[in-house]
């Protein structure tokens, strides 16, 4: 399955460094340069995206043959390309961050001349599944031929549009508009007003849905009659840059996948919060974070030790929660004053346990553990081991269940740092997720 994303491609860079001091001649901070960073905006942003989300996907943009142009093309190897050219120079947004806090943003190559689709870039387009436009109001999405082709296409296949003010209006026929509160234009704030917005927005549009985001309040979607309103966990927010494009792209790989809006607009809330608890787009390109979600797992550990108890966690992939896993638990949890479990993430699931797993989403995983009363925090965790997330939280002891071997626990080696052990609790035989899961597929 194949998904096209076309559009306006940007260059994104961050000074990053630190700052200590202020500028003797005026009232700003100093920053010490410590990195300099490139990655792929607009367009080229939600490709990537999509990419790292195991998407098949083809880019089709115009790139300028500048200097610029050329870090662009090496920066999107991951995907397949289909780059028009562009007479104007490649627009270059360049961000001063410190702490992961943007502190300056400077623009060059304003939009100029708007880019023609080539019979090339048409070409790439036949052959997709779904597509998602991407539209950063440098010209492209105005070409007649484009549009032409992409309105035909809406009528076969899923067409999500993310637009943009100094863009043209999405084709009829999208499948699911995208835009955010100042470009719905609310006459208002909250659900009442955004409801309002898709009811007025997808008549003047003659598009199938609109879908709001409202930043930390969610979005809502209008496909006419009762609206979906989907709100939005609570995550640290440094920097909202690139969640529009994330929100845009979980949409449409749903929907190529075979999800309908609801399911599809649902999803990319949660997708679009996790992205930013990650670091938003300041954290695309930089080397995979593997520990994930522990705030509140670094937090029930601190006060635990501060005040003298005893800080017990365990680790797995909880894929279908049975009697066996809540038997360990409750076992865990009796060991001392505080239980963090310890989650392999969907991708760690799907490299440990094949494809077609895990059966449960880490949301959902994360939400039945934190529903037990013997849990007291869960952090989620990339790494097919543990190592790196039992050395940031230091548990006093680490639990797993009797059918380990000490051999078996690579983490063991990580525990005698700071004088942690790990321990077997009793077995269970006869329960198994694998197990479970043969059954439920025989039961159809």
């Amino acid at each position: 399955m194949n998904l096209v994303v076309v559009g306006d491609t940007l260059l994104d860079v961050d000074l990053v460094g630190t700052v200590s001091r202020i500028c003797p001649d005026a009232p700003a901070p100093v920053l010490d340069l410590t990195d300099r960073r490139y990655r792929p905006g607009g367009a080229g942003l939600a490709a990537v995206l999509a990419a790292r989300d195991g998407t098949k996907v083809t880019l089709v943009t115009a790139l300028a043959e500048d200097e610029a142009g050329q870090r662009l093309r090496r920066e999107l190897s991951a995907v397949n390309l289909v780059a028009g050219p562009s007479l104007t120079p490649t627009s270059v947004k360049t961000r001063v961050r410190c702490a992961g806090q943007s502190l300056a943003r400077i623009d060059e190559g304003e939009p100029g001349a708007a880019p023609t689709a080539t019979d090339e870039m048409l070409e790439a387009l036949r052959g997709a599944d779904a597509v998602l436009v991407s539209d950063y109001g440098r010209g492209l999405l105005w070409d007649r031929r484009l549009r032409a082709m992409l309105t035909e296409l809406a009528s076969r296949v899923p067409v999500v549009w993310d637009p943009h003010p100094r863009g043209p209006e999405p084709i009829p026929g999208a499948t699911v508009v995208t835009p955010n509160a100042s470009e719905a234009d609310l006459s208002g704030s909250g659900i009442a007003a955004a409801h309002r917005a898709t009811q007025r927005l997808r008549d003047r549009w003659s598009v199938r849905a609109v879908a709001v985001t409202l930043g930390a309040a969610g979005a809502v979607l209008d496909q006419g009659g009762l609206p979906l309103a989907v709100p939005a966990p609570t995550v640290p927010v440094i920097d909202p840059c690139g969640a529009g494009d994330r929100f845009a792209v979980t949409v449409a790989t749903r929907l190529l996948a075979g999800a309908t809006p609801e399911e599809a607009v649902t999803a990319a809330v949660g997708a679009a919060a996790r992205f930013l608890a990650e670091g938003g787009a300041g954290a695309v390109g930089v080397a995979p974070v593997s520990i994930v979600d522990t705030n509140d797992a670094r937090r029930v550990a601190e006060e635990v030790r501060t005040r003298g108890g005893t800080v017990v966690a365990t680790g797995g992939c909880f894929d279908l929660l049975h009697a066996g896993h809540t038997r360990t638990l409750a076992a865990a949890r009796a060991l001392g004053d505080c239980l963090i479990v310890c989650m392999n993430s969907d991708e760690s699931v799907r490299r440990l346990k094949g494809p077609d797993r895990p059966i449960n989403p880490e949301r959902e995983r994360v939400e039945l553990l934190e529903s037990l009363t013997c849990v007291d925090a869960v952090a989620v965790f990339g790494e097919d081991t543990p190592e790196s997330i039992v050395d940031a939280l230091r548990p006093d002891i680490w639990v797993k269940g009797g059918d380990y071997r000490a051999e078996d626990l690579p983490e063991a080696a990580v525990l005698s740092k700071w004088g942690g052990c790990a321990v077997a609790v009793p077995y269970h035989p006869g329960h198994s997720t694998t197990r479970l899961a043969l059954a439920l597929a025989e039961a159809g």
